[in-house]
């Protein structure tokens, strides 16, 4: 997964050369999970054709204010269009759309785009060398960036008029690494390392049997994907679950048992800025693990069970400068049970939610938690999706960490 994934990107498309290489662009943000529509100047469909980006894009695609073709058929609403992007990237932006952007010419489609958009603006430029070192590219170049629009520089090859210089459009996947690292570069957790706990972990009884519980590391797993689109590098410890996720910030380390998830969590702690434990660590396990599978041969079986390593406490013991968060899943006296736990275990943040609330604790989609800080503080939020719960932790943690 990327930043750019569920973001919407529109693909402004001036008339260079460089315009058949939006074909292999509009497929990479495609690839990244983006959604991308496309808006090209008139003399661009000379060099890339509209079907070919419309099919590539999934939507249609705009080079007019109006379809001169259909006497019934609405206006392109260029407002609509701008308003609908998280970015807009113009790609190739020639000499002469770009001397537009910079002195607010308005006579196309793209260009009234442009002037009407309220997003992040990259522009990619690419023209023959000699166009490329002009004083007044060069002022294009300076005065559209600051406007704040983002200049993505050209590179040096051979161009379309044999020479060999600077002014060939950076490849389709450049652009994609150079939006994605500047998203991340602007993100609230650059440079953080999160280090989550996740899922439930499996106590060994014999080779088949094990003790476990019902966690299914939904909620770890929202934490994760919500770290890496706040830009963190994000380490996630998970017992066995059916979750996955595939996102370039987030390095995955499977465990099965509690001894195991202990080993890891120790391991990354030191090189971590925040660190969230909500895993459902087993308390106990068997004090003697079978080598061979036992046999049903008495109508009861008795196990003897000896306490886990306590995670979270020894985390808290030894923490330096991290921002550590517990979680407490409590069914009677939560909030005395969450607090001791909050100063026995030196936590920064605990998060509480009960098995009596309808909707929230294992398996579900849902959780209602209530966040208790350092001072005992208390903020209550409502039933959420485990997706806004990930979000409401992080903005607190954030808050406090830059208060």
């Amino acid at each position: 997964m990327s930043v750019l994934s569920g973001k919407n990107i529109l693909l402004g498309i001036s008339a260079g050369i460089a315009a058949y290489k939006t074909a292999t662009l509009v497929r990479a943000f495609i690839k990244a999970g983006a959604n991308v529509k496309v808006v090209m100047t008139p003399a661009s469909k000379d060099f890339v054709t509209p079907l070919t980006l419309s099919t590539l894009s999934k939507n249609p695609v705009h080079s007019t204010f109006t379809n001169d073709d259909d006497d019934n058929a609405m206006w392109n609403n260029h407002v609509e269009l701008g308003l609908w992007a998280d970015y807009f990237v113009i790609a190739p932006a020639t000499a002469n759309t770009l001397s537009k952007m910079a002195n607010g010419t308005c006579d196309n489609l793209l260009l009234a785009t442009y002037l009407s958009a309220k997003c992040k603006v990259y522009f990619a430029p690419a023209m023959d060398l000699d166009m490329y070192k002009h004083p007044s590219s060069i002022a294009s170049f300076s005065k559209l960036k600051s406007f704040g629009n983002i200049m993505i520089p050209a590179t040096s090859g051979e161009l379309a008029s044999g020479l060999i210089g600077q002014g060939r459009m950076a490849e389709p996947e450049d652009i994609v690494d150079f939006i994605e690292q500047d998203i991340i570069d602007g993100l609230p957790l650059k440079d953080k390392t999160v280090l989550i706990t996740a899922g439930p972990t499996y106590e060994a009884i014999d080779p088949v049997r094990f003790i476990g519980n019902h966690s299914s590391g939904k909620m770890g797993f929202e934490l994760a994907k919500t770290a890496a689109s706040l830009g963190a590098t994000v380490i996630l410890i998970t017992g066995p679950t059916h979750q996955t996720v595939n996102h370039n910030l987030i390095t995955v380390v499977p465990v099965t048992s509690a001894q195991e998830m202990y080993e890891a969590a120790h391991l990354h702690f030191n090189n971590s800025d925040i660190a969230i434990l909500s895993a459902a660590v087993a308390d106990y396990k068997p004090k003697n693990i079978a080598t061979q599978k036992i046999k049903k041969k008495e109508s009861t079986l008795t196990l003897e069970l000896e306490k886990t390593k306590d995670i979270l406490a020894s985390l808290g013991q030894i923490k330096t400068n991290q921002f550590l968060v517990g979680f407490a899943l409590e069914t009677n006296n939560e909030l005395e049970h969450a607090k001791l736990k909050l100063k026995k275990k030196n936590l920064d943040l605990i998060v509480l939610n009960s098995l009596n609330d309808k909707g929230a604790g294992f398996k579900s989609d849902t959780n209602k938690v209530t966040l208790i800080n350092k001072e005992e503080q208390e903020t209550v939020y409502k039933l959420k999706s485990k997706t806004e719960v990930a979000a409401d932790i992080f903005n607190t943690i954030i808050k406090t960490i830059h208060a």
